[in-house]
């Protein structure tokens, strides 16, 4: 199913979320500014472990989580993991925590990418390592960034995304999608994108014409004229 969902793009998996009706079209996404910024890489797609940060100020004693239990927690989601930070700071994204260092250590982990509304950093050497990254901020420096607690809901892009959702994301942004409909996506998209391809190809044809284009809607988006 994972890797079904790894040949879509995240437009066509929320068409095909639609015909489910499980949820108002307007719902289930992040907002604009989060997008992957390696869509060379292709859709990611993981289910979500859950972490909240901040940059400043400087983490107060007792008040940065543990590194090793959080470590310890990501292994819990099952594989393959998109890790989901919500940054505290406002203004968001005054530190990086995502860089280099942790792109290794997370895929290490079985984490395929991240998406934060948040900073991250060492771009090129994140590419390189097939590690994907979808962010609203890129900085220059960490400055104080450190977690502040992790595994609980958390709101990113005006999204809350709990603990295992199911994470898809590419340059267009990032949508989740419900469990009970995840292994039927691919036939939806299917479905979707055939009648699509109909109208497509009838607009660029040599025998278009608007009737026929309205015959044409009303058989196929029946009630959409």
């Amino acid at each position: 199913m994972i890797e079904s969902l790894r040949k879509i793009t995240s437009p066509s998996v929320a068409n095909a979320i639609e015909t489910f009706n499980v949820r108002p079209r307007n719902q289930g996404f992040m907002s604009s500014e989060i997008r992957t910024l390696f869509p060379e890489l292709g859709p990611l797609v993981g289910y979500a472990v859950t972490a909240l940060i901040r940059a400043e100020p400087a983490p107060l004693q007792d008040h940065r989580a543990s590194t090793f239990a959080w470590w310890d927690y990501v292994l819990t989601i099952p594989a393959p993991r998109v890790i989901v930070v919500h940054d505290l700071d406002e203004p968001r994204g005054q530190g990086a925590q995502w860089g280099e260092v942790q792109a290794n250590l997370h895929r290490a982990l079985g984490c395929a990418g991240t998406v934060t509304d948040g900073s991250v950093r060492d771009l090129d050497e994140v590419r390189a390592l097939g590690f994907q990254f979808a962010a609203a901020h890129v900085s220059v420096s960490h400055a104080y960034v450190h977690m502040v607690d992790f595994g609980l809901p958390v709101k990113v892009g005006g999204l809350w995304v709990k603990p295992g959702d199911l994470i898809h994301a590419d340059q267009h942004g990032v949508v989740t999608i419900p469990p009970e409909i995840a292994a039927r996506i691919p036939e939806a998209v299917g479905k979707v994108e055939a009648d699509e391809r109909k109208i497509i190809s009838f607009c660029q044809s040599s025998t278009f014409s608007v009737e026929d284009l309205k015959a044409l809607y009303k058989q196929i988006r029946p009630g959409t004229y």
